[in-house]
């Protein structure tokens, strides 16, 4: 596998999703450029999830159309989308998390 040249978030992305960028790659081990281009995806996916949900707070999710019946806002399947889009590329880097431990009581009680 060929080692990424850089592991900076790109610049067009939010402050949230940079954020998020910096602690990911701080904490796992992505070396290769498919791996930072999932977690671009990822990340982008999280900046457009954000704007829907923007526009779903200011418009709410029903909105009125030309014969003033009520409609599902289009950004409500944007939200959704980007959402499963988002989990779809977090679950593709298929990050390695340490178990909390075994199902159960604790031991001695």
């Amino acid at each position: 596998m060929r080692k990424s040249q850089s592991k900076s978030a790109p610049r067009h992305l939010s402050a949230e999703a940079r954020a998020w960028w910096k602690r990911i790659v701080e904490n796992f081990e992505i070396d290769d450029d498919s791996g930072l281009l999932i977690l671009r995806t990822a990340m982008e996916s999280l900046d457009r999830l954000r704007e829907a949900q923007t526009l779903l707070k200011a418009d709410g999710i029903c909105i009125a159309d030309r014969f003033g019946q009520k409609r599902q806002h289009p950004a409500t399947m944007i939200e959704r989308d980007a959402r499963t889009a988002m989990m779809r590329a977090l679950k593709a880097l298929n990050l390695d998390v340490d178990p909390i431990g075994e199902i159960g009581r604790p031991a001695g009680r």
